[in-house]
């Protein structure tokens, strides 16, 4: 009998499995239930990546799935790369026990990553960068033998590496970066005979183990500490990058990599490595072919040894202190395409420059380089972008090098001292995009050469002593946008073509034109035009205020001319005298107010003198029940001052943050002197010591009431007494903010002693008083200028790396820009976008290419609405209007926040447009009413 029940359930699994039913078998049914379970846990699919995963359709044949040709119905991959899916990851997918690849990179998947992974044993790539995961790496991992690629980039995952990973023998790929992973590398690494490529964190004392090795890369962290000591013994090492990092080391690791006769190229860019180069740099592999150290804090002069390594292609110092004659051996560099040393301290240029016949990129931008420029750069042929920009060059430009045909994004010889013509060689630039040799001795006349550079768009020639008239043969550069001749000796009359022209900005002023200014085409932009400083010229659009054009008939009542020179003077001398009494006025109330800027004890005027205790004792001995607030240098308490009997807000910095003291002393040096309703106002500033002898700062502000910005934009609600209190910015309170902030930058940008740059302006520094009347804060990253014979002096240290906050940063920085008024532009503009989009520049839905202008600017003028702030739209305005007026203030924001910096508004014109806005917006108000 047991027999023939054995018999029974053998038929039964045998034709279960390979009849012709449509359940083929109990283990593919498996398979198909742990897909559904898999799409269960999606909550968003926007791309409909999931539709055909229905009944109609064989599971194989679902988007996505691969199944067995030599186990039939068996799931051997899924893969679902960036479908904008939204969701968890189903615990059942560790029933696809086929699975060898399971790839859901780009996507939005939240949550932990399951165990049941582990279950998994032939997988072979598992591939979730770039989602949302949290919590741990699983262990059981280690249970995944044939696993070969594991790559978790881009998540949150937090916690330790596991040591089992160790056991994975057939390993060749791990990516764990822009995790928040901790601790070290466990040793067991070493065992992974296999692994080629490492993207991992922190950084680890040790790496030998790991022999294999040929990829490494820790970049976009927030890593402290030494480098590797053993980087040498990674004989098979290609490739190493520690980029964007807090790595605080000296350059002494470039001995070890020499050991790395495999070495192609290493990176250690955006870190806080100082010293000297080592002379064993021109040790290292022959097949190094690129090194980047810009944005550290490297010093001394650079190693001749430099020209033994004869297969560099990219050589990038930029953003250092390196100082002293660029060596000659730099000519040795044959196969050099792209030399960055910018933005340091070199004197000389050699001439065996010109032994660079490959070279595309040369940047020596902000140096101190003097001398003439070497004509042997001419030899260069290959020279697509050259920067000379801000040095102390001098002599005439040499033609050899106007010659080169082959440069065609950006020659740029402004801030010299350069002397002589502009050749006429000039015209063989007939690529170029972008010509700029402003502010330089220049003389002569315009050459009509530059006609033949048919595909410029901007020419800048400004801050010379160009003389003659503008010539009519720069009508032929019909794709010019941007045309800067202001601050020359040009003369004659504006040519009537360059209203033809599609120019967005046109700057004529300070030279000697004269008769009648066109009004049409850019004539008509006030705002993109210039000519001040022209006293003949006459007419135009009254925005230019210039006297009206004389008619054509003579006047019958002329004044004699020795009347007209009386009169002239009287008008001078009347003049001087308002003049002089004025100065006088003004210096005697600086002299004053600068005296006793911190005499008095006073709320509204002066600073208050506090000590520690009275801080301690005001914030409760800073108890977290007075905390409002953490920036990123220390925290901020509210509390109630003995002195003033109202409510302060303290922010006490925290001095073992690198940064912090230079943070406070600067945001001392910047409001000290300002004052704007729309500035956050300091009250007092304490350096002391604590109860435990410990050096102790901190900053007292006006408390402001509402809070700040980004709470009142991404906050839903409040807490009061337990109760949930909606919370929302009205359309008017938007514009009222967005004109306030803007307000404030004008201020600091154009009506202060020295201009100051903010630095990082964002919402989380915009305050609100319990008016809700914005104030701009924390100073703590700003910069103070003085206009001295046309340079920038910063009062700041000597380092021009400028720090920021990601998404509003102004991307120029990235390519070593000095702080500038035009960035704090930008930054406005992407806060002014998130203002009225509710969508915050690091919004996970900015992937790839999209970015939160990109959103903007494609969305103007009919999708704009799509875009905008759900809030507003649920405001009783009328729509058509409400998008009109939408639509405005996003081109603002699209304006100010243009890649490049001189597309950008001015802060000045932003203030002016958006109190337009307004006041339209209440006439239409008074209209309706």
């Amino acid at each position: 009998m047991a027999n023939w029940l054995i018999i029974f359930f053998t038929s039964i699994v045998w034709w279960c499995c390979f009849g012709n039913t449509p359940a083929t078998c109990l283990q593919n049914e498996t398979d198909r239930s742990a897909l559904i379970a898999f799409k269960s846990a999606i909550d968003q699919d926007p791309f409909g990546s999931l539709i055909s995963w229905n009944d109609s359709v064989h599971y194989c044949d679902w988007n996505g799935i691969l199944c067995s040709h030599r186990h039939p119905n068996r799931v051997v991959k899924l893969r679902l790369r960036s479908q904008g899916l939204v969701g968890s990851l189903s615990p059942h997918i560790g029933n696809l026990s086929f699975l060898k690849s399971l790839i859901l990179r780009n996507n939005s998947f939240h949550g932990p990553i399951p165990q049941e992974i582990g279950r998994l044993f032939r997988l072979q790539n598992i591939s979730l960068r770039k989602n949302s995961f949290h919590g741990e790496v699983p262990t059981n991992f280690s249970q995944c033998s044939n696993l070969e690629i594991l790559d978790l980039i881009g998540n949150n995952l937090t916690g330790n590496i596991p040591a089992e990973l160790g056991s994975l023998s057939k390993l060749t790929f791990l990516g764990l970066t822009t995790n928040k992973i901790s601790g070290t590398i466990p040793p067991s690494l070493g065992n992974l005979s296999s692994l080629t490529q490492l993207f991992t964190g922190p950084l680890p004392i040790s790496l030998s183990n790991a022999s294999k090795l040929q990829q490494i890369g820790f970049d976009d962290n927030s890593f402290v500490g030494p480098m590797p000591r053993d980087l040498g013994r990674l004989l098979s090492l290609q490739k190493f990058g520690v980029g964007d990092n807090l790595l605080q080391d000296d350059l002494s690791f470039i001995s070890s990599l020499t050991n790395c006769t495999s070495l192609k190229a290493f990176s250690v860019t955006g870190n806080f490595l100082r010293g000297p180069v080592p002379k064993s740099i021109a040790n290292l592999s022959s097949e190094v072919s690129i090194i980047i150290m810009q944005d550290n804090e490297i010093y001394g002069s650079l190693p001749s040894g430099i020209g033994n390594l004869p297969n560099l292609g990219i050589f990038d110092m930029v953003m250092n202190h390196l100082s002293g004659p660029i060596p000659t051996t730099i000519g040795k560099l044959h196969n050099l395409h792209r030399l960055y040393l910018g933005v340091n301290y070199f004197t000389q240029l050699p001439s065996s420059i010109g032994n660079l016949t490959l070279l595309n990129t040369l940047y020596l931008g902000r140096n101190k380089i003097h001398g003439s420029i070497p004509s042997s750069l001419g030899n260069c042929k290959n020279l697509l972008d050259l920067n000379l920009a801000h040095n102390n060059f001098h002599g005439s430009i040499p033609p050899e090098i106007m010659s080169l045909s082959s440069i065609s994004i950006s020659f740029n010889l402004s801030y010299n001292a350069l002397t002589g013509s502009l050749p006429l060689e000039v015209g063989s630039l007939k690529n170029l995009e972008k010509l700029d040799v402003s502010n330089n001795r220049l003389l002569g006349s315009i050459p009509n050469s530059l006609s033949n550079c048919l595909s410029l768009e901007w020419l800048h020639l400004e801050g010379n002593s160009f003389e003659g008239e503008i010539p009519q043969s720069l009508r032929e550069l019909r794709g010019l946008q941007e045309l800067d001749l202001s601050r020359n000796n040009l003369s004659g009359l504006i040519p009537s073509y360059l209203s033809e022209l599609h120019l967005e900005k046109l700057n004529l002023s300070f030279n000697k034109l004269h008769g009648r200014v066109p009004m049409e085409g850019i004539f008509r932009n006030e705002s993109a035009i210039s000519v001040d400083g022209n006293n003949d010229l006459c007419g135009g659009i009254p925005y230019l205020r210039l006297p009206l054009c004389p008619s054509s008939k003579s006047s019958k009542n002329k004044l004699s001319h020795k009347m007209k020179v009386i009169l002239a003077v009287v008008v001078v001398l009347v003049l001087c005298s308002i003049l002089l009494g004025c100065l006088f006025i003004f210096l005697h109330w600086r002299r004053v107010s600068r005296k006793t800027a911190f005499s008095v004890p006073s709320l509204k005027h002066h600073l208050l003198r506090v000590s520690y205790a009275e801080l301690l004792k005001a914030t409760d001995g800073f108890s977290e029940d007075k905390l409002i607030g953490v920036g990123n240098y220390g925290s901020v308490y509210k509390g109630i001052l003995d002195q003033v009997q109202t409510m302060v807000a303290v922010k006490a910095l925290n001095l073992q943050l690198r940064g912090a003291s230079k943070s406070f002393m600067s945001e001392c040096k910047a409001l000290r002197f300002i004052r704007h309703r729309n500035l956050l106002k300091i009250l007092s500033a304490c350096s002391s010591v604590d109860f435990q002898g410990n050096e102790f700062k901190a900053l007292v502000y006006e408390f402001m009431a509402n809070g700040s910005l980004e709470k009142w934009l991404h906050h839903d609600g409040i807490e009061n007494n337990g109760q949930q209190e909606s919370r929302n910015l009205k359309f008017i309170q938007r514009l009222n903010i967005a004109i306030d902030v803007a307000s404030a930058i004008e201020y600091l940008h154009c009506h202060c002693d020295s201009t100051i740059i903010h630095g990082d302006l964002k919402p989380s520094n915009v305050l609100l008083d319990d008016e809700m009347i914005a104030h701009v804060g924390d100073f703590g990253l700003a910069k103070i200028i003085s206009t001295i014979s046309n340079e920038v002096v910063q009062h700041q240290s000597n380092s021009t790396a400028v720090r920021g906050t990601i998404g509003y940063v102004a991307p120029e920085y990235a390519m070593g820009n000095r702080a500038s008024t035009i960035a704090d532009v930008y930054s406005y503009g992407i806060l002014l976008m998130e203002m009225f989009t509710g969508k915050r520049p690091t919004d996970n839905v900015f992937k790839d290419d999209l970015t939160l202008h990109i959103l903007v600017e494609s969305a103007l003028p009919d999708q704009v609405l799509e875009i905008v702030d759900p809030r507003i739209l649920s405001e009783h305005e009328p729509r058509s209007w409400l998008k009109d007026t939408l639509v405005s203030v996003l081109r603002i924001g699209v304006a100010c926040s243009m890649e490049s910096p001189r597309d950008r508004m001015q802060i000045q014109d932003v203030v002016n447009a958006l109190c337009k806005i307004k006041k339209v917006r209440e006439n239409n108000r008074l209209r309706q009413d």
